[in-house]
C-alpha cells in the first residue's frame, strides 16, 4: 500500500458502534473489567494504553514499514527512553553535530549513571569504526542532521552496528517517512519528534520510536519504560497527530519544493557564505541523499550569512513573513539564529541561521529573505 493511502487508513476504521468515519479521542483514563476480571477491549489504564494511542502507533509503524511503535509525550522523552533502556557502562556513538537536546541528555543526565558516549563525524564510516569499543551498544544517527544538514550512510552504519553487536537508531525527524525510511535501509529503530512534521501545525507535542522487529529486546525495554515511566501523549494529542498525518505526504512534498527554491536563491546571494541543503549539487552529501532519500531532500535548510553573529542576527531581525521561532515542520516558515538557542556548548557557527520552510508561496519567501539580506549584500558590494 502506498504512503498516501497508509497515511489516511492505517490504524483508522469506522466506529463499530456508530459508523462514524472520523475517529474521536477516547478521553477515559480507565477501562471497565468483566465480571471475571478480564479486560475485554484490551485496555486497562490510559498510561499503559489507550485506543487512540494504539491507533497512532499502528499508523506510525505502517508509515515507517516497521513492526511496532511506541508514542511518547515529546521527542525528548522518546530519545531518553532509548538511552535509559541501555545499562550503566554501555557506550553510545552519536554525531558530532547531534541535536543539542540529545547532546544535553547524554552529557548531563546519562553520564551521571555511567552511560558513556563519543561524538563522531558519522559521515565518515572509518571514524565510526574506529570509535567502536567492546562496550558500544548503540549508534545514534541523525540524517539530515540538525542544524548542518549532514547526510550519513544509513546502510553503512547499519552494517557497522551489526558487526559490533550494537543497535542503530536513526533520528529521522527532518526527513519524515515521506522522504526516507531508515528501517528499510537496515536501521533497527527510527525516532521522530512528532511535534514537527508529523504534527505539522505547531500545536501538539510528541515523540515516537518505531522498531523494525517487534521482538527487539531493546524495544521491549523501551516499551516497559513507556508504560512504567508514564511519559505518554494524551488521547487528544494522539487524535491531533493522527488527524495531521493524513495530509503529511502532501505537506512535506510541497514544503520540499519550496525549500529547493529557497536554497537555490540563497546559494546565489552575495550576502550568503554557505548554504546547507542536500538538494544542492555542491552539498557534500548530495549523491548519498539522492540514493537514500527517494522522496526528496526535505524542507529544512540552514545558511551562513557573510559576517559575524551580529550580522546574522540583524538579518533575521528584518524578516516579515518568516517567523522568528524555535521548532520546525509546521505549515508556517520559521527562522532562527541557532547558536543562541543551543547555549554555551553549541558547536554551530555563530553566523548560521536555520530555516524551516513552510507552505507559503516560494516567491514570497524568497522576496522576504532578499529584503532581509539586502543590507548585508550592500556591505559586501
Amino acid at each position: 500500500m502506498k504512503l498516501e493511502t497508509l497515511a489516511i487508513h492505517a490504524g483508522r476504521h469506522p466506529d463499530a458502534a456508530t459508523g462514524a468515519v472520523a475517529p474521536s479521542p477516547i478521553l477515559s483514563t480507565t477501562f471497565a473489567r468483566d465480571a471475571d476480571g478480564e479486560y475485554p477491549h484490551g485496555h486497562l489504564y490510559s498510561r499503559s494504553g489507550n485506543p487512540g494511542r494504539t491507533a497512532l502507533e499502528t499508523l506510525l509503524a505502517a508509515l515507517e514499514r516497521g513492526a511496532t511503535a511506541a508514542a511518547f509525550a515529546s521527542g525528548s522523552a522518546a530519545s531518553l527512553a532509548v538511552f535509559q533502556a541501555l545499562s550503566p557502562g554501555d557506550h553510545v556513538i552519536a554525531p558530532d553535530d547531534v541535536y543539542h537536546g540529545t547532546r544535553t541528555q547524554l552529557r548531563e543526565l546519562l553520564a551521571r549513571w555511567g552511560l558513556a558516549h563519543s561524538l563522531v563525524d558519522l559521515t565518515d564510516l572509518d571514524a565510526v569504526r574506529a570509535a567502536i569499543t567492546p562496550a558500544t551498544r548503540l549508534i545514534w544517527a541523525e540524517t539530515p542532521s540538525n542544524p548542518l544538514l549532514k547526510i550519513c550512510d544509513i546502510a553503512g552504519l547499519a552494517e557497522l552496528a551489526r558487526t559490533a553487536g550494537a543497535t542503530l537508531v536513526v533520528d529521522s525527524t527532518f526527513a519524515t517517512p515521506v522522504i526516507q525510511q531508515p528501517l528499510t535501509l537496515g536501521a533497527d529503530l527510527v525516532m521522530h519528534s512528532t511535534t514537527k512534521y508529523l504534527g505539522g501545525h505547531s500545536d501538539v507535542l510528541g515523540g515516537a520510536l518505531i522498531a523494525r522487529d517487534a521482538g527487539d529486546p531493546l524495544f521491549g525495554r523501551i516499551r516497559d519504560l513507556q508504560t512504567k515511566g508514564g511519559a505518554v501523549p494524551s488521547p487528544f494529542d494522539c487524535w491531533l497527530l493522527q488527524r495531521s498525518i493524513a495530509t503529511l505526504p502532501l505537506r512535506v512534498r510541497a514544503q520540499t519544493a519550496n525549500a529547493q527554491a529557497v536554497a537555490e536563491f540563497l546559494a546565489g546571494h552575495p550576502a550568503v557564505e554557505r548554504v546547507h541543503y542536500p538538494g544542492l549539487p555542491g552539498h557534500a552529501g548530495h549523491a548519498l541523499a539522492r540514493r537514500q532519500m527517494p522522496g526528496g531532500f526535505g524542507a529544512m535548510l540552514s545558511f551562513q550569512v557573510r559576517g559575524d553573529r551580529a550580522t546574522a542576527l540583524a538579518a533575521v531581525g528584518r524578516v516579515k513573513i518568516f517567523t522568528r521561532a524555535t521548532s520546525l515542520g509546521g505549515i508556517e516558515s520559521l527562522i532562527e539564529h541557532r547558536a543562541s538557542v543551543e547555549g554555551p556548548y553549541s558547536t554551530t557557527p555563530p553566523n548560521l541561521l536555520r530555516v524551516s520552510v513552510g507552505l507559503e508561496h516560494a516567491e514570497d519567501l524568497i522576496a522576504d529573505l532578499g529584503q532581509a539580506l539586502a543590507p548585508a549584500a550592500d556591505r559586501q558590494g
